[in-house]
């Protein structure tokens, strides 16, 4: 589940980046192609979409943040007693002494 909420948030990452290289600081960007053409799609409202997707993908990604860093932490308390029980269920084995041959023979 971490990995998957981790490839969620890089595409979101992706789209939000996307969607601020857009827009235009000083109120151009896609919103100026529309102001003279079409008046249903005009500039007020594509601005108004293109601020509404930016807050949502910012939201997004900070809850998907929270999610995963949850998911992270369960993973390494599991990883932690997987690791405890495999260290006490193994004991150390003692060698045999090896034979040694006689000074005589």
């Amino acid at each position: 589940m971490y990995i998957f909420l981790t490839i969620l948030i890089v595409i979101a990452a992706i789209l939000l980046t996307l969607l601020v290289l857009v827009q235009n600081s000083k109120g151009g960007g896609l919103a100026a192609g529309f102001a003279s053409g079409n008046q249903v799609m005009g500039a007020p409202r594509t601005a108004d979409f293109l601020e509404k997707a930016t807050w949502t993908l910012i939201a997004v990604i900070v809850l998907f943040s929270i999610a995963a860093v949850g998911f992270s932490a369960g993973q390494q308390e599991v990883a932690g007693e997987q690791s405890a029980i495999v260290v006490d269920e193994a004991p150390a084995a003692e060698a045999p002494a090896a034979e040694l041959p006689a000074e005589g023979e």
